[in-house]
């Protein structure tokens, strides 16, 4: 063993300490580029390309537009638009569920649940605007919000032949979010539209699309013909019918209708009635529960071939005026009616008369038609009646009444 002085034992300890520094002081000047760079600390919060991510915010983010800290990087402003008009409009579509009584074996009514839609709240009184078709038949209606609460549903007024319906709830004194008007007759091809509805029974849900076509006539579930409604490729499944559609604002241009579906699915072709139709009537459902309505008093039979050869008509597509009401509009405006009765199977039908082929240059081919010709016109309006009486045409100025 060899030992060592007091000396020594210094000077070999301070020899030592030195190397140490001298070691710490090149390693720390190889670590930093600068003198006052401060060392990066890199965590888990990496992307897949090796970008620190410690700059991105992972908090949900409520859109505002009149607020400028909203500039997350990995949302588009269409996506803070989509996010923006569901957040404050979710709120104003309600679930509508249809009860209807059935009868047991012993001829004893039982309650079951029918089927399902949406709806769009209108006003603080809780009038609510859906489809006929989801109403039609109900027994009763359990109407729910977004927040879960319940209501029972009254029907106030239907529109079959534009597949419309006005519902109310007591909201007893709650505040509910309304869906804004907006209007249908600007909208073109290739605008932005939304769909808020409860598809399938499930919370609310929110799909976007475009305009796909306008004016397009689709016949309404009691057999007659909607004029010009919106076609959208916006998903509508069941469930989203009387919900609503809506602009890039977030306001009602259409009332979801109806799919176009070969599978039961959607599959990009959706109807929605358009917001200026439902406006024309809204009134009418919520005064009268109907909607008021002008007529030709008139006793209109379609032709058929059979009618045609018989009566050597030389058309084939119109509406015969076979008998008018004694002292009605048809009477005064000089609409004849026929005079030579013949028996159609337990019908009587007189011929002679005029035939109707347009009414304010719509064209007239059949009873669906007629209906259709004078579905927007309230009693008292004056209407063209473009008429075939015997090899000539005429056009006469007819004083609308009300519908039956």
């Amino acid at each position: 063993m060899q030992l060592y002085s007091r000396g020594r034992l210094i000077f070999f300890s301070v020899i030592s300490f030195l190397i140490a520094v001298s070691l710490t002081s090149i390693f720390f000047t190889l670590t930093l580029p600068g003198d006052n760079q401060k060392m990066k600390n890199y965590d888990s919060k990496t992307d897949y390309e090796g970008n620190s991510s410690d700059n991105i915010n992972t908090t949900p983010v409520i859109y505002d537009k009149s607020s400028d800290q909203n500039t997350d990087p990995g949302l588009s402003p269409e996506e803070y638009e989509n996010i923006d008009i569901y957040a404050k409009l979710n709120h104003g579509v309600v679930n509508i569920t249809t009860i209807i009584l059935n009868y047991n074996w012993f001829l004893e009514p039982v309650p079951q649940e029918g089927g399902s839609g949406s709806g769009s709240i209108l006003d603080q009184e809780g009038h609510i605007l859906t489809n006929f078709h989801v109403v039609n038949d109900a027994d009763s209606l359990s109407v729910t919000l977004a927040d879960g609460s319940e209501y029972e549903g009254k029907i106030i007024g239907v529109d079959p032949e534009n597949d419309l319906a006005v519902i109310k709830i007591d909201p007893k004194g709650k505040k509910l979010v309304t869906i804004p008007f907006g209007s249908s007759h600007t909208l073109s091809v290739g605008q932005k539209v939304l769909a808020i509805g409860n598809p399938f029974g499930l919370e609310r849900t929110l799909t976007t699309g475009i305009v796909s076509a306008l004016g397009r006539p689709i016949k309404s579930t009691s057999g007659l013909i909607i004029k010009e409604t919106i076609q959208t490729d916006a998903s509508i499944n069941p469930g989203n019918s009387g919900g609503p559609l809506l602009n890039s604002h977030g306001q009602l241009i259409g009332v979801n209708t109806m799919i176009y579906s070969p599978s039961g699915g959607s599959v990009g072709i959706g109807f929605a009635v358009p917001i200026d139709t439902a406006k024309r009537v809204i009134p009418d459902l919520i005064q009268f529960g109907e909607v008021k309505r002008g007529w030709i008093e008139i006793t209109p039979v379609q032709l058929f071939p059979a009618l045609v050869r018989y009566a050597k008509y030389p058309i084939d597509r119109g509406i015969l005026v076979s008998e008018v009401t004694p002292g009605g509009n048809a009477v005064r405006a000089g609409i004849k009616a026929g005079k030579t009765p013949v028996r159609y199977g337990r019908s009587i039908i007189y011929l002679g008369g005029d035939i109707i082929v347009e009414i304010d240059n719509y064209v007239v081919e059949d009873l669906t038609d007629l209906y259709s010709a004078l579905e927007d016109n309230k009693p008292g309006e004056i209407v063209d009646v473009k008429v075939l009486r015997g090899t000539s045409y005429k056009t006469i100025k007819v004083t609308l009444s009300e519908r039956p």
